[in-house]
């Protein structure tokens, strides 16, 4: 069978990539990678040339099939491509712990790294080899024999646990909706939001109108519908995913697989002698230890949580004086804070829609990072993708290819919810001296165009796709040649986000506002008084903001920090517990949060949540560059570009920043940037 993902193609033939080739690639390319592996690993004088160059040309050809398998199970899940998906993911995890915990080519790399001539390697090559053998630690190579197998089976268990985790979410996000013929239930909800809720009861074969939790839908409903009880159905619908409450109780309850994942997450940290799974974490991060994060989270919420209690006391002052509401409740917050946020600064996300039409932002985005990296960015139409609304580009500097990438923006069936950048390809250079382009997949939700009108985005969704198109950045405009380090290869996971949070700030300017805003109809660029109110609304709430991403972080952290097997941490509990010390708006009892958090169970995120806001402290100051000499000054886009975007995971994060910023970061950067400041308490 002449099989696509077996070719070494720069870009997959999406056209000809069917479900029967996918199991059969990866069957091929791992039995083809275990001869060579044994081969590779019985050298008795290893090179960088004879064993790491020949092992990243082995990981390359299994990550170039298995990253378009991933994407499409992610963007085109169906129950066929399920089940593909999860028995590919059980052999790759079985291979990748043995390639793991394989002793003698753990030894090849230490007599590689023994070798008089290593230190005359490459910077990128040395980091390359120093983080093979640490993983190789991290995957239990220095076990018995028994507690190899016992780490092999948490390992397997786990990617099992997590992947029905994601599914269970997925299937309880799309099964549920809200069909509504009466138009009055929606009194308040804007006409974009109506379009898609026509669109939505159409595509079901329905009058009316159809809610769904996908958040182009959910988001309008909780911010703008006037109707209270059709508010608290779509959120106790949203927030009760998955769990043992809300209208799908029991039907996909992620609570036993939780407890599971902590238990094998423990077990399997306890083998590798930590005292808990946040320790493990840390193992591959800038973060030094636990004390170090969660000091710094406290930090933060000592900081916060006096102006987010100011600011949630205004709201509640607000909807009793105005509105007669004298019980708030959750799902009361965003309608009566977005009638606030109105009534303070005449503004809301729907009245800067009309301004922010995808086919002026997305060419606006390209824009400010070819000002700001000196690249130029092309649509390339004639390449094959998996659906209509997706998109190849090609990014160039004077008209030699960098990298290539696909934009896949708008909701749909099948389709996972959120926002996400994943590699495609990786850079390397091969030992004939070929190089490979990275190419990246950049995805997300947004609403798509209805009826022949354009896909008109908030404000909020700018900054999502500026967000993901940081990430996308940092993996493609990498210089490294060597695949471990190169993009976002081998970067602490705690500095990851920062050229995402980093390039948001380019949505928060009147230059760069003027590249990615204009009215969709008449072209008039934002009126100067719309532009000053979106600037002067920034940081509204920003307190209460702060706080929940904080809530999240601390959640996450102490889940796994204070896991104990005789006394299990139960997620609910420490939920509880942490919004009892930091949050300010009261959950109901119902609430089941924890139960849909696909970033930390089903994600990379596992006791690195916190990263989010490391990562911000990282953005905030290294912006602050950009403010004193100007957010297009040349020279210092160039620098950013030089010590961040180019060195992936080739050199140390804090020595990154520091010769780009002259420095160690600074966390005032981030309270000033948010508006919290010992004086808005």
């Amino acid at each position: 069978m002449n099989n696509p993902l077996l070719t070494q193609d720069l870009l997959p033939k999406f056209d000809h990539v069917r479900i029967e080739h996918m199991e059969t690639a990866i069957d091929q390319i791992l039995s083809e990678n275990r001869m060579k592996i044994a081969t590779l690993a019985q050298q008795d004088d290893p090179t960088w040339e004879t064993l790491a160059q020949p092992m990243q040309a082995l990981d390359d050809h299994l990550s170039n099939s298995w990253s378009v398998i991933s994407h499409l199970n992610g963007v085109k899940n169906s129950d066929d491509l399920r089940k593909v998906y999860k028995n590919c993911l059980e052999k790759i995890t079985e291979y990748s712990t043995e390639v793991s915990q394989n002793a003698a080519l753990c030894e090849a790399y230490k007599k590689l790294a023994a070798r008089d001539d290593f230190r005359d390697l490459s910077e990128a090559q040395r980091k390359s080899v120093e983080n093979t053998l640490r993983d190789f630690h991290l995957g239990g190579v220095d076990l018995p024999e028994e507690q190899k197998q016992q780490y092999a089976a948490l390992s397997r268990e786990l990617a099992e646990l997590s992947n029905r985790f994601s599914d269970n979410v997925l299937d309880a996000t799309q099964n549920w909706y809200k069909h509504i013929t009466d138009a009055s239930e929606l009194a308040g909800v804007p006409e974009s939001a109506l379009d898609g809720a026509k669109q939505a009861a159409r595509q079901k074969e329905l009058d009316g109108y159809v809610i769904t939790l996908d958040f182009p839908s959910f988001f309008p409903v909780m911010t703008y519908c006037d109707n209270r009880d059709l508010r608290r159905e779509v959120y106790e619908a949203f927030v009760t995913r998955a769990s043992d409450q809300g209208p799908d109780a029991g039907t996909w309850d992620n609570t036993p697989l939780m407890a599971e994942i902590l238990k094998r997450r423990h077990s399997l940290s306890k083998l590798l002698g930590f005292n808990n799974y946040a320790e493990r974490s840390l193992a591959t991060k800038m973060a030094r230890n636990t004390d170090e994060v969660l000091d710094f989270l406290n930090q933060l919420a000592d900081k916060s949580k006096p102006v987010a209690e100011q600011e949630y006391a205004e709201l509640k002052a607000f909807a009793r004086d105005e509105y007669g509401v004298d019980d708030l409740q959750a799902w009361d917050v965003g309608y009566y804070s977005e009638k606030l946020r109105q009534q303070r600064y005449d503004i809301s996300p729907e009245t800067l829609r009309p301004w922010f039409p995808v086919d002026k932002v997305v060419p606006g985005l390209f824009r400010v990072a070819e000002k700001l990296f000196d690249v130029q960015i092309e649509a390339k139409p004639e390449v094959e993708t998996w659906h209509e609304d997706a998109t190849a580009y090609c990014i160039s500097r004077n008209g030699e290819p960098l990298a290539w990438f696909y934009f896949d923006l708008f909701a749909r069936q099948g389709k996972r919810g959120g926002a996400w950048m994943a590699d495609c390809r990786v850079r390397w250079r091969n030992l004939r001296g070929q190089l490979q382009l990275p190419v990246a997949f950049l995805t997300c939700n947004f609403t798509p165009p209805v009826d022949g009108k354009p896909s008109l985005l908030t404000h909020d969704e700018v900054t999502t796709l500026f967000h993901e198109f940081g990430h996308g950045l940092h993996h493609m405009l990498t210089q490294v040649d060597v695949l471990d380090v190169s993009g976002i290869n081998g970067v602490a996971w705690d500095a990851v986000e920062l050229p995402s949070q980093f390039l948001e700030n380019w949505c928060w300017n009147p230059e760069s506002l003027a590249l990615i805003a204009s009215h969709h109809e008449t072209g008039e660029p934002l009126p100067e008084d719309l532009l000053q109110k979106l600037l002067a609304a920034k940081n509204f709430q920003s307190g209460m903001g702060m706080v929940r991403q904080l809530e999240f972080s601390l959640f996450d952290f102490r889940l796994h920090a204070e896991f104990s097997e005789e006394a299990p941490t139960n997620p609910l509990d420490m939920h509880r517990k942490v919004r009892e010390e930091i949050a300010v708006i009261e959950a109901p009892e119902f609430n089941r949060f924890p139960n849909a958090f696909s970033h930390i169970f089903a994600g990379g995120y596992a006791a690195g949540y916190y990263s989010y806001k490391w990562a911000e402290v990282l953005a905030a100051d290294a912006f602050s560059l950009f403010e004193e000499k100007g957010i297009f000054d040349a020279e210092t886009g160039t620098s950013f570009l030089h010590n961040i975007l180019e060195k992936g995971g080739s050199q140390e994060p804090m020595e990154l920043f520091k010769a780009f910023r002259g420095r160690e970061p600074q966390v005032d950067a981030l309270l000033k940037q948010s508006g919290i400041t010992d004086e808005a308490a």
